[in-house]
């Protein structure tokens, strides 16, 4: 057999009656048995007794006591009870609200919001974080549906431009030569590279990466990032220049997984540096480590576009940065590592034309207990 359920209203309705009706046991015992005697010790001061010890007002006071005592109370209860009526349909009509507004939510509907029911700090708060949580699954499911799309859009063309060369080479217009191989085998690799960038991006991102933390130089570690991109800079025309401040405390970082992040943001700035452009890396020293810097005097970012820059597939120009061979997975990447770190990244631009800065701070070995063993998990 199934238990009745009854709604938040009605409950808190009877709790309220309950406690009325306790209130006026209580007032119409206190009268009866505090009242006559208390009454008649004083008729005794100032009145002799009639026959049968009796006072002639006596009886008009018990009546005058009862009537007195049901009139405030039934005042009082109508009162109480009209009070907890309203208290209990708000709460109702509030719970109902945030009911409905879960459930819109669960159907997909994530622009549904509820507003504060005014029944105190602790309801209003539970209607602020409702309402965070249904602004973040909007957002995350709009990041989802716009991955969704750039994946198939990154996908699409490379295979697009293999179907039309094969299809050329077996209908005799386009023969197989060397050039042909080459387009193929580009188109291949970015396909290959691509598939990679989403493996790291994902890997990077469910935390499970694993970090050989130790304590390093960051000199070292912009030493080996700037000679790897040397060449790539010089054909291109762009300064590739570093410095390190002297005294620099080491930092606990993998040095695999910073020269990761580092190659990221020197590629990034690479694409989007024109030749004759510069870009410069720095470390300097900070109260709990070191930062690396990496600048460049390239495209700029917008400033309502910064917040966005580490988002998965977010380009802040999409044309341009598809034509410069960039899935917008790079920086997201560095940030999930950097991260992995118990470090922080951040983009600081003066906006379009006025050059980019990408700055990881790290933190000391002296701040993780980790660094007797060398090992710790992301």
């Amino acid at each position: 057999m199934t238990r009745p359920r009854y709604g938040i209203g009605l409950r808190l309705l009877v709790v309220n009656s309950l406690v009325v009706l306790a209130g006026i046991a209580t007032t119409s015992v206190v009268a009866a048995i505090v009242g006559p005697p208390m009454f008649r010790r004083l008729m005794d001061q100032q009145v002799s007794p009639g026959a049968g010890n009796d006072h002639p007002y006596e009886r008009a006071f018990r009546d005058a006591t009862a009537m007195s005592i049901g009139f405030a109370v039934a005042v009082s209860a109508l009162a109480a009870l009209t009070l907890s009526w309203y208290l209990s349909h708000r709460v109702h009509r509030s719970a109902t609200s945030l009911s409905q507004a879960a459930s819109a939510v669960a159907d997909g509907n994530y622009d549904i919001r509820v507003p504060p029911p005014r029944l105190g700090k602790e309801f209003d708060a539970v209607a602020a974080a409702f309402n965070k949580m249904a602004q973040r699954l909007g957002a995350v499911d709009e990041a989802r549906r716009q991955m969704l799309a750039d994946l198939a859009h990154e996908i699409r063309t490379p295979v697009a431009v293999l179907e039309a060369y094969m299809e050329a080479v077996e209908d005799g217009v386009q023969q197989l030569d060397q050039q042909t191989v080459a387009t193929l085998r580009d188109q291949t690799r970015r396909l290959t590279r691509f598939s990679i960038d989403v493996n790291a991006l994902s890997v990077a991102e469910s935390r499970t990466t694993s970090i050989d933390a130790r304590s390093v130089s960051p000199a070292d570690l912009v030493a080996t990032a700037v000679a790897a991109f040397a060449p790539r800079y010089q054909t291109k025309g762009v300064i590739l220049s570093s410095h390190a401040d002297d005294g620099l405390p080491n930092v606990w970082a993998d040095p695999e997984r910073m020269g990761q992040v580092l190659s990221n943001l020197l590629d990034n700035a690479l694409r989007h540096t024109g030749p004759g452009g510069q870009v410069t890396v720095t470390a300097a020293a900070t109260g709990t480590g070191a930062t690396i810097a990496v600048a460049d005097t390239g495209d700029g970012v917008p400033v309502e576009h910064l917040d966005r820059l580490f988002d998965r597939f977010y380009r802040a120009d999409a044309a341009r940065d598809r034509q410069h061979g960039g899935a917008g997975i790079g920086l997201s990447i560095a940030k999930a590592l950097v991260e992995a770190h118990e470090g922080r990244i951040e983009a600081h631009s003066a906006g379009h034309a006025a050059g980019t800065t990408f700055t990881v701070s790290l933190p000391r070995p002296s701040d993780h207990p980790e660094n007797a063993t060398g090992q710790r998990p992301g």
